[in-house]
């Protein structure tokens, strides 16, 4: 039985904070609601709608990351900074994003997923405003943490929260959006940053979060959260609604109370226990993809991809950056059409051996450049070697290393250590992010080639972690994969 079935015979209720669904709707259509009843009755589309609010975190994201590339010669001119200060600008984000994934996952679980986002908006609003207004180096740097801060908290809890409210065949298309609006992001920071300064910059990255407070509110709650706290009504309510109101959701009320049952729904997870297999092997792969996806260079590319386009020997570095994000936003649009279909191991499998191949050619190319005289024809077809191996390294990155081990973290971890290991995950994804962006511009000046060396060896060490640990999730229940690890 579902619960449209036991609900009481009301069209319509009052608005109940605790899951966000300001409706609540019986079996009989409301002539007050229209044709908008209609479409929350489509299972399909109300979590769409969810996810497409949610995905205003992840733009957000991609702002912060992406804002630092076209930025960085006026930034340095305005406020005389050094290049080694401006690194520590772009990488503070970071360290920032550190704070935030160590807080994440203890906040999303006692406040929920959507509290968890509000919160996390706030200081990136308020780190936009210190950015734009800032007259030295203090007040880039506070606002640089601040937006970290909240890109932490993000980071963590929308590709949580989409796969806990998404429907067993659409979980990896509709996970991969995260990712897809983090390119989108990066892609508005490249565009916008061709036309207007750096501070009119800092003001337009205010606008996601800014949307995203009030969307929050027409959202439903996750519905696994709820059933873990104890919160069975709502639970069912908000499942109820994410499914369509049409739709008997009986079968997956009981597997998700079966699931929340067998892990105790408020046992206290210690470090100690991370040492069973059933928690440490999941949280082993979802760290280990997280991490390898940050070695493999990708923020140093992204945050500083105008810089290496100069010393690539390309004029237009700027335009050629806003190329890249073009690029991207494409290539992960592919990956949310085919993570449903082909499976997460498979792109995996194909993207870290492109990423391999592309960076091989980008080191190569920029060899060669070091050994050939600036006038020569062969210097300028270097430069776009350079620029192609760059482009597939991005596009290779996009079709699987770059959505899918966020995707796989959601999917993989038990949801009564998902707060803990969720955490430990994110934060050794930022960890890593923090150190390739920091030494990224130092080891460009210091040696091109060699770097991009370091990031092949890296994508190459991929492959075999994945063909060898990492298990395809495709079509499986979130309980069914979780289970497997016993």
């Amino acid at each position: 039985m579902s619960f449209r079935e036991e609900s009481e015979p009301e069209d319509l209720r009052k608005p109940f904070l605790q899951t966000g669904s300001w409706y609540r709707m019986g079996s009989r259509q409301s002539s007050i609601m229209g044709s908008s009843a209609q479409i929350i009755r489509d299972g399909s589309i109300s979590v769409m709608l969810c996810v497409l609010i949610v995905a205003l975190g992840p733009i957000q994201f991609g702002f912060t990351c992406g804002y630092s590339s076209p930025t960085q010669a006026e930034i340095i001119e305005d406020l005389g900074l050094s290049v080694s200060e401006y690194s520590i600008f772009g990488s503070l984000a970071n360290v920032g994003a550190m704070v935030g994934a160590i807080a994440s996952g203890q906040i999303a679980e006692y406040i929920g997923r959507k509290g968890s986002l509000m919160i996390a908006a706030i200081p990136n609003i308020i780190g936009w405003l210190a950015i734009s207004f800032a007259r030295d180096a203090s007040f880039l740097y506070m606002g640089r943490l601040l937006e970290g801060f909240g890109v932490g908290i993000i980071s963590y809890t929308v590709p949580v929260y989409i796969a806990e409210i998404a429907p067993q065949n659409m979980r990896g298309s509709l996970g991969s959006v995260n990712q897809l609006s983090v390119t989108i992001g990066l892609m508005l920071s490249y565009l916008f940053g061709l036309f207007v300064n750096w501070r009119v910059l800092a003001i337009l990255g205010i606008l996601p979060c800014t949307i995203l407070i009030p969307g929050l509110f027409f959202v439903p709650e996750s519905p696994r959260w709820l059933a873990k706290m104890g919160m069975t009504e709502d639970f069912e309510t908000s499942l109820q609604v994410l499914r369509g109101f049409d739709t008997d959701i009986s079968v997956e009320v009981n597997e998700i109370k079966r699931s929340v049952a067998s892990t105790g729904k408020r046992a206290t997870i210690r470090f100690a226990d991370l040492k069973r297999k059933r928690y440490w092997f999941p949280l082993t792969i979802g760290i280990g993809l997280l991490v390898l996806q940050q070695l493999s260079g990708i923020n140093g590319v992204l945050f500083y991809s105008s810089n290496i386009f100069e010393k690539a020997g390309i004029s237009a570095s700027n335009v050629a950056t806003f190329g890249v994000g073009v690029i991207q936003v494409m290539a992960t649009g592919v990956t949310t059409w085919l993570v449903d279909r082909a499976g997460r191991r498979l792109l995996l499998i194909v993207s870290s051996s492109g990423m391999t191949l592309s960076l091989l050619v980008v080191a190569i190319a920029f060899y060669l450049e070091d050994v050939v005289p600036e006038d020569s024809k062969f210097y300028s077809m270097f430069a776009i070697l350079s620029l192609v191996g760059l482009v597939a390294f991005v596009i290779s990155f996009s079709l699987g290393l770059g959505p899918i081990p966020w995707l796989i973290m959601s999917e993989i971890l038990p949801v009564n250590i998902k707060g803990l290991a969720g955490s430990i995950a994110t934060l050794g994804n930022w960890l890593t992010s923090f150190v390739i962006t920091m030494t990224a511009n130092l080891l460009l000046s210091w040696n091109s080639g060699a770097t991009f060396t370091i990031y092949t060896v890296v994508a190459a060490f991929t492959v075999i972690f994945v063909s060898l640990w990492v298990p395809e999730t495709k079509g499986r229940a979130l309980e069914e994969i979780q289970q497997s690890f016993r």
